[in-house]
């Protein structure tokens, strides 16, 4: 049986995207070079009025915020800071 999370009032699930550790040119990132990279991932689920997103965005959270759980993140609104629009 599929597990499956239903978020509570003001919260949302994300499904963190993996960012790459390697340039295009093949140089390895170092960890401590993450430190300023945006963290990212697809909303999967949320629950609640006036909620910053959709289901199926993109966005960007605060790095240090949220719980894990079974490799998804359980949010709260005000923890997005932006939306990611593809032009």
């Amino acid at each position: 049986m599929e597990k499956r999370l239903k978020p509570t009032e003001g919260y949302l699930v994300i499904k963190p995207i993996v960012q790459e550790t390697k340039t295009a040119s093949g140089i390895i990132l170092a960890e401590k070079s993450d430190i300023h990279l945006a963290v990212e991932g697809e909303v999967i689920a949320l629950n609640g009025d006036n909620p910053p997103c959709k289901v199926g965005d993109t966005v960007v959270y605060q790095e240090w915020s949220g719980k894990d759980w079974n490799k998804q993140l359980i949010l709260k609104f005000e923890d997005i800071m932006a939306v990611v629009e593809y032009v």
